[in-house]
């Protein structure tokens, strides 16, 4: 099983011994393990990347994605895996008070960093944040870093991405800030598959079916932040 992959804890990360883990990885991992398929072949690669390389065959299948009508164009997404909320990362002890999108809208010179072709650029649109207050980066260490040097006020992404980052990087001047459910209800996340792979999808989904909520499930995703709250959404 090809597996894409990016470098964003808690759900896919290489650790110190140069091992690809997290709780997306972990569970791919284990689904292997159930269909008796080889094992898990991490490749990573960027956001931008991920679609486009399971529909022309590049890997079987990559990590967590949002699901949307868009997406759905071009792949199929297995049964939910997460389903969490959004958030802002923004530097310690914040001058300007972020509370979520719109109060970043408020701020005039207020800059958002967002990942490439991710949802939440839309979900900052959506919120009135100005399309020319928006800066797109390719990778989650690029956007962290521009809002550690002040070049941009806040990131945003999945809280639970942002706090995955910050906990592997202790001493760094960086916080969190989750946004209200009345600017972004927790969404659901799901493997990408190419949409000519529905026998494998319908067995995956078998698994997870098995696998979410079990003990092991949430001893597993305890591990990387989660509480049975997070994982009860799925259910």
């Amino acid at each position: 099983m090809r597996f894409a992959f990016l470098q964003e804890p808690p759900f896919c990360f290489t650790d110190a011994s140069g091992r690809v883990s997290g709780c997306d990885t972990r569970l791919a991992s284990q689904i292997c393990q159930m269909l008796e398929l080889e094992d898990l072949s991490p490749i990573e690669t960027e956001f931008a990347e991920l679609l486009p390389g399971v529909a022309n065959g590049r890997w079987d299948m990559t990590t967590g994605l949002f699901i949307s009508d868009e997406r759905r164009r071009l792949v199929d997404f297995t049964r939910p895996i997460w389903s969490l909320p959004d958030g802002l990362m923004v530097a310690k002890d914040d001058p300007l008070g972020l509370k979520g999108y719109r109060s970043l809208a408020r701020h005039p010179s207020a800059i958002l960093a967002v990942i490439s072709d991710q949802i939440q650029h839309q979900t900052a649109l959506h919120n009135g944040v100005p399309p020319e207050r928006i800066r797109t980066f390719a990778t989650q260490a690029e956007a962290a870093e521009a809002v550690a040097m002040g070049t941009v006020q806040a990131y945003a992404s999945v809280a639970m991405a942002h706090r995955g980052y910050i906990a592997r990087r202790p001493g760094v001047r960086l916080d969190v800030v989750d946004v209200p459910a009345s600017e972004k209800e927790p969404a659901a996340g799901a493997f990408a598959l190419a949409r000519r792979n529905a026998a494998l999808r319908q067995r995956i989904d078998q698994c997870l079916s098995d696998l979410l909520g079990s003990p092991w499930h949430r001893k597993m995703t305890s591990e990387y932040g989660f509480s049975d709250d997070d994982v009860d959404r799925l259910l």
